[in-house]
């Protein structure tokens, strides 16, 4: 039970379940329209009332961290993409602006149920502020991932030497 612990005593204060408890994930936002009327859709009982939870993709990693890089050097690293819902669905990625230095390459199309593709997230570590930092300038930026049924967000942070 949530109102005792495991002594049996009323707890002092709530327990806080963790987001994928709460039928949602981190780092992501959920889209206005939730269905395609011409998707493909499974239809059986068993599904019916389970449909929140049977949709949309998740990121492994959910962050990437590159640590430190040397200033003119490229770096690549793979976070896959997997579709855990029953349909199969489409995604596109949002380009970072270019001063970031990061690029994502991936192939286009549909999912499948179950199945995953792999996005390579590519880093060409550049300074781009003129102040003087230490000899260490950090770059952050949320990657945008647009599925049909949420936009998720995947944090990229790196340190550049100077």
């Amino acid at each position: 039970s949530l109102l005792v612990n495991v002594a049996g005593q009323p707890r002092k204060e709530k327990v806080k379940l963790p987001s994928s408890l709460q039928g949602r994930k981190p780092n992501s936002i959920p889209n206005k329209k939730i269905e395609d009327p011409v998707a493909g859709k499974v239809n059986t009982s068993s599904l019916a009332t389970r449909r929140h939870h049977l949709s949309g993709f998740y990121l492994i990693p959910s962050r990437v961290t590159f640590g430190v890089l040397k200033e003119g050097c490229t770096y690549v690293t793979t976070v896959i993409l997997k579709n855990m819902g029953v349909n199969f669905s489409r995604f596109r990625v949002k380009q970072p602006p270019l001063h970031t230095g990061l690029r994502v390459m991936y192939t286009p199309g549909p999912v499948a149920a179950g199945l995953q593709v792999e996005l390579e997230i590519e880093i060409f570590a550049m300074v781009t502020g003129g102040e003087d930092n230490g000899g260490l300038e950090e770059i952050s930026h949320d990657i945008e991932i647009l599925t049909e049924t949420e936009t998720l967000l995947l944090p990229v942070k790196a340190n550049i030497l100077c």
